[in-house]
């Protein structure tokens, strides 16, 4: 949906950024591109435009600029709210939620669980799988599939590693008032292993939330491959408001060791907006690196090398002389 299909002329509606059409949003959950079809899920409150009653929203794009908003995905129930995580493409049916001619798409997300149910005060991580291209969704029948008792843990990332140690499905996620990634290992997304932790590191001024594990190239080199660890803050940013931050290392399919992780001096901070000016409207991308430079710029190159030719009335850099973090502020 864009201002230009909005069904009130509303002056503050995002025209680039989707929001939903009155209900409330945050959290892009979900995120993936299948069978020619961009799918986005997100935080939402299919009920009212204020935080609350947490599902899964559901919207898609052939481009990421127009998009159709669809029935709520996975919905919360009288035992549980349905807080952040990521999709998977289960091509080899590994999960057995599908059939070797029709792999599902399979929904990892954090269960909040309510008072009165049998894990009332956790959060701990379930599934769902959907068998028509992520249209619709049935929540597996054994959830939790990994619970630690722990009221903090949440936002499962989960990507497919092929390396040294094996292939098998990796889970990054959160402890988050431990300022702590939580890394686990799975043949099926089923039974899960605990393969290391790593944190608290860099930033702490928030609690961690959102991780994110990745391979990019070094300067544009296809052969020079970095592994990147992402964890988002909440507050700990500019303002008091949410930030991100980035780690580049190695993952040998075990543990994550960083290259950059500070322990005195300078740092590069980037932020991620928190508010918009429009109730709800969440998703706004994120700055991740798509190239990783072999070394970083000296700070009073940090303009060119963001490609900042000129001064931008939405970006404050700051000045070398400054003896703090180097943050790159939205002004709001």
């Amino acid at each position: 949906m864009t201002a230009a299909t909005a069904t009130t002329a509303d002056t503050f509606r995002p025209v680039l950024h989707y929001a939903a059409r009155n209900t409330w949003l945050n959290d892009p959950n979900g995120l993936i591109f299948h069978e020619g079809v961009y799918h986005l899920y997100y935080q939402n409150n299919p009920l009212d435009n204020v935080w609350g009653n947490m599902s899964w929203g559901h919207a898609t794009s052939s481009d990421l600029v127009t998009w159709t908003e669809h029935p709520v995905a996975i919905s919360f129930d009288e035992e549980e709210d349905i807080f952040s995580g990521s999709i998977v493409f289960d091509r080899d049916n590994t999960s057995g939620f599908g059939t070797d001619s029709a792999p599902p798409l399979v929904a990892i997300y954090t269960s909040a669980f309510k008072p009165g149910s049998a894990h009332q005060g956790v959060q701990a991580q379930s599934l769902a799988y959907s068998g028509d291209g992520g249209y619709t969704w049935t929540k597996h029948t054994a959830n939790p599939v990994l619970n630690r008792g722990s009221a903090e843990f949440r936002d499962p990332k989960v990507i497919r590693y092929d390396g040294g140690a094996g292939s098998y499905w990796v889970m990054v996620a959160v402890e988050a008032t431990d300022f702590q990634v939580v890394l686990y290992k799975s043949h099926d997304l089923k039974n899960w292993e605990l393969l290391s932790t790593f944190g608290p590191a860099n930033a702490t001024g928030g609690v961690w939330e959102c991780p994110d594990l990745f391979l990019l190239p070094v300067d544009g080199d296809p052969e020079n491959l970095k592994w990147v660890l992402t964890v988002n803050l909440n507050p700990g940013g500019p303002n008091n408001g949410s930030a991100g931050q980035y780690f580049v290392g190695d993952f040998d399919g075990t543990a994550f060791t960083s290259a950059t992780t500070v322990t005195e001096g300078p740092r590069i901070q980037p932020g991620w907006a928190s508010t918009s000016g429009w109730t709800g409207a969440g998703t706004t991308t994120p700055p991740s690196p798509s190239v990783m430079p072999q070394q970083p710029p000296p700070h009073d190159r940090l303009d060119e090398q963001l490609g900042i030719r000129q001064p931008h009335p939405h970006l404050t850099v700051a000045q070398p002389h400054d003896p703090g973090p180097r943050n790159i502020t939205p002004q709001h």
